[in-house]
Formats: C-alpha cells, structure tokens, sequence
C-alpha cells in the first residue's frame, strides 16, 4: 500500500487516508470548540434544518442508543432541542439552540478553512477535478448532506 514513486496512490488506500486526515481535521477542530467529533458532526447536520431522530441515525450511521446519548449531552450543554414533530405526535426532532447555532456556525467555518488547506497544492484545474470526482462518488453512493458547501451554508 505504499505510494509509487512518481507519488500515486491507488483509490482505496487514497480515500481511506484522505477520510483518515478528514476526520482528524474534523477532531482537531472540535477539540478547539470544546465539542466531540460527533457534536460538531451532529452541529453540522443540524445546520440545515431539525431532523428526527430515525433521520438523524441514518445520517450520523449511529445506532438508536448512542444517538440518545449524543443528544442528551448536546442538549445538556445548551446546544441541541428535543420539539415535537409536526408530522408526527409521538415523534421529536432535534434543532439547534441560539447557542447551538452561533458555535456550529463557527465550528464549520474554522473546519472548512481547514479542510480547504488539505489540496492546497492542487492548481485550480486539479481543484475543480478533485471536487466533481469527488461529487459523483458520494451522489453515486447516495451519501447524505451531512456538511453543507460553504456556499449554501452562507445562504441560510
């Protein structure tokens, strides 16, 4: 699994290490904020609209108890709201707080400044590749939105 020596790798030992650095990135950035990886992973998702919690486990690929668990401790520190959903009486969704949206807002920014650094040697062109491949792997995989473009995060 070592590079070759014109510095290719192949594709499953390059998205495995590129997801490795991705989530130490994303670790990294939690430490600073005070959060767990799987907070700020929670935030991030949060940041586009509430969802219930049999979404939210499939999103975060959690299973029931250690989504309760994780959101009982984001909603102890403030961040996080168990409403009732309106489409269903016995069902809850999980929303930000203020509180919850002011650090998501910031924990992704500081992130995605971060995250944008990892291809800083591409050239623009190499950029733009990276991104549609990158695009069309996760639409073919039906990946969830679970990290917003920084554009579309801007927009809300």
């Amino acid at each position: 699994m070592a590079k070759a020596a014109d510095g290719h790798v192949g594709v499953v030992a390059g998205l495995v290490r590129a997801s490795f650095l991705v989530n130490a990135v994303y670790a990294e950035s939690a430490r600073e904020y005070g959060i767990t990886a799987q907070q700020g992973q929670l935030l991030c998702v949060l940041m586009a609209q509430p969802y219930g919690m049999r979404e939210l486990g499939g999103i975060l690929h959690l299973a029931k108890s250690s989504l309760t668990e994780l959101v009982d401790r984001s909603a102890q520190r403030g961040l996080v709201r168990r409403e009732p959903d309106p489409r269903d009486g016995r069902a809850v969704r999980v929303a930000l707080t203020g509180q919850g949206a002011e650090l998501a807002d910031a924990f992704y920014a500081a992130t995605c400044a971060r995250i944008d650094e990892l291809p800083s040697s591409l050239e623009p062109g190499e950029r733009d590749a990276l991104g549609r491949l990158l695009g069309r792997v996760v639409e073919d995989n039906q990946v969830p939105v679970v990290f917003m473009e920084p554009a579309d995060a801007t927009a809300r």
